[in-house]
């Protein structure tokens, strides 16, 4: 019986696992259907669909948002692609070297990710930009085989307190064990590090709550990291 790939070092029955992506009419949280439908009719040319991970599944870093943008995510059908907040980090991880091409907002651009993926606590644009507890609660199951689904996996970098929440509840640690803080590091299992930054929405940084150069000092500590630390086998051992 094949087991499920993790960081915490729990074995898991791959047949009863959950999807690591929800399907493209993902029935799971109605107000957000609602609201996709409401988008499809609005917004006909736009993906209106849960946005999968981009990235290779050979990934040691998983960065994770919160949900889609209705006009950013929802409309491309690529994480971060289409708004600000894609602007700030496809720079950002171009920089660093988790990015190679050039990102032109669009899904099409050949940008393409290097040693890292991106994925979202929610899946589904909801209205305002806000997921209310229980979709998140509900789409977790898709964020935990996410994580579950990377062999590789070294570090997860959230953007914001929500999704360093959701990341924590999926990989079964408690929140009190590391507490949200930008900039803050967290060794969440062996060989596994979470890594926290305030969102790079247009409003944290037009407010100056996050700068690039704040921004870059989470991802410094990301590449330190992956340059010297060690990584998970399926048994949940740490190598070298």
């Amino acid at each position: 019986m094949r087991r499920a790939a993790n960081p915490s070092g729990f074995a898991i029955d791959a047949r009863a696992a959950a999807p690591p992506e929800p399907a493209r009419d993902c029935p799971l949280c109605p107000r957000l259907v609602t609201y996709r439908s409401e988008n499809a009719a609005a917004f006909p040319a736009y993906f209106n669909g849960p946005a999968p991970s981009f990235g290779p599944l050979t990934a040691r870093l998983l960065i994770v948002g919160l949900a889609p943008g209705l006009h950013g995510a929802n409309r491309t059908g690529r994480p971060f692609t289409g708004d600000y907040a894609g602007d700030l980090l496809y720079s950002t991880l171009l920089k660093f070297g988790f990015a190679t091409g050039e990102y032109a907002a669009s899904s099409d651009d050949g940008l393409s990710l290097v040693d890292a993926m991106i994925t979202n606590a929610v899946r589904c644009a909801p209205p305002g930009n806000k997921p209310t507890p229980a979709e998140i609660t509900t789409c977790r199951s898709f964020l935990r085989e996410r994580i579950l689904s990377l062999p590789r996996l070294e570090a997860i970098v959230c953007l914001g307190r929500i999704a360093h929440e959701s990341a924590l509840a999926a990989l079964g640690v408690k929140s009190k064990a590391a507490p949200f803080a930008h900039g803050a590091e967290h060794r969440v299992a062996p060989g596994l590090s979470l890594f926290d930054s305030y969102h790079c929405s247009r409003y944290n940084t037009n407010t100056g709550r996050l700068t690039e150069a704040m921004f870059d000092e989470v991802f410094s500590a990301v590449k330190e990291r992956l340059s010297t630390g060690g990584r998970i086998s399926e048994s949940g051992d740490e190598r070298a």
